[in-house]
């Protein structure tokens, strides 16, 4: 594991520099990763930079050296995903502060300034914010609000105002660098490659920082907003099914590795107090007339079902076994 440079305290003033990490893999979020960028650079300050990763892709490596100005590209120089893109920006960022931004979510107005505000506080070592759903073909009317996660947004059941969390959501969240010193980075053998389903490395790094550091605050800040693009074929009941198996699959990889305990706490109270009124209201609406409140009700339970059977397969085994099969495009 690289060595971190720790030269920055945990006091230091949340108005010193900081680092936007965006990292990105595909030319066909084109058109998005420009308005992301865009929304960046008119929010940073003069002496904030920003890393654009690009995950082993040479051509568009080097569309981006040819058209974007302003921002520092670089190739990962680690193992291909999300996890190596994001330790290429580790190794890189001279900020005691680092934000992490995906390719696809754009910010709205005040996103950084509220990342960076609860840095005051010496103890808090990460802040996140939300990320709202923005549908290029619609919203499918039987899709929940309590599974958004499935499509890399903030679902129903999570904090609406400024709280401690267990972990923080990947396309919008941020950490103090010496975070990475106590800690180390994140596991490049978790984390999604390309379009597959297998994730949870953001929770699985904000669970180990915590062990490692008990004195610390991982907090969430909803006034932190970003909108995280949903493409056509993520709004399919296909998709569904396959993220919620990959996320049980991930997940048993985050049990082995920082304990049942820490890994499935936030988990048995979103199924213990989130889902049964999220499936109780689904049934009330279609009593009332909506037909699609009964849909909504029984994607819950499918979603619910097909994680579960993932994270039991993946308990048998580990998911990295399997990734190829698990990381081909929907």
């Amino acid at each position: 594991m690289p060595e971190i440079r720790s030269d920055i305290g945990a006091g230091e003033d949340p108005a010193a520099p900081l680092t936007v990490v965006i990292c990105a893999y595909t030319n066909d979020r084109w058109i998005v990763l420009r308005r992301a960028l865009d929304a960046v650079l008119r929010q940073i300050r003069r002496r904030d930079e920003v890393l654009l990763i690009i995950d082993h892709n040479d051509a568009l490596l080097g569309r981006c050296r040819d058209t974007l100005s302003g921002i520092t590209i670089l190739a990962n120089n680690h193992k291909a995903g999300l996890s190596g893109a994001r330790n290429t920006a580790l190794d890189a960022a001279r900020g005691p502060i680092i934000v992490f931004l995906d390719d696809d979510a754009v910010p709205l107005d005040g996103w950084l300034d509220a990342l960076r505000k609860p840095y005051a506080d010496s103890r808090v070592y990460g802040v996140g914010g939300v990320a709202r759903p923005r549908w290029q073909q619609g919203r499918p009317p039987w899709f929940p609000d309590e599974f958004l996660w499935v499509v890399g947004c903030s679902h129903r059941g999570l904090p609406i105002d400024q709280q401690p969390v267990r972990n923080l959501l990947g396309a919008n969240m941020s950490f103090r660098r010496i975070a990475f010193s106590a800690a180390g980075y994140f596991t490049e053998q978790m984390g999604r490659i390309g379009q597959g389903v297998l994730g949870c490395e953001e929770t699985e790094f904000s669970i180990r920082l915590t062990q490692v550091r008990p004195d610390v605050t991982v907090l969430l800040e909803p006034s932190s907003l970003v909108e995280h693009y949903v493409p056509r074929q993520r709004a399919s009941m296909r998709y569904f099914v396959r993220r919620c198996w990959g996320e049980g699959l991930s997940k048993a990889e985050v049990t082995r590795r920082v304990g049942r305990a820490s890994a499935l706490a936030s988990e048995r109270d979103y199924v213990r107090r989130v889902l049964p009124r999220a499936i109780w209201g689904g049934i009330c609406h279609a009593a009332a007339g909506d037909v699609w409140g009964l849909a909504q009700a029984g994607a819950i339970v499918t979603g619910l079902a097909a994680t579960t059977l993932g994270y039991c397969a993946g308990a048998v085994n580990r998911p990295g076994q399997d990734r190829t099969a698990t990381s081909q495009a929907v």
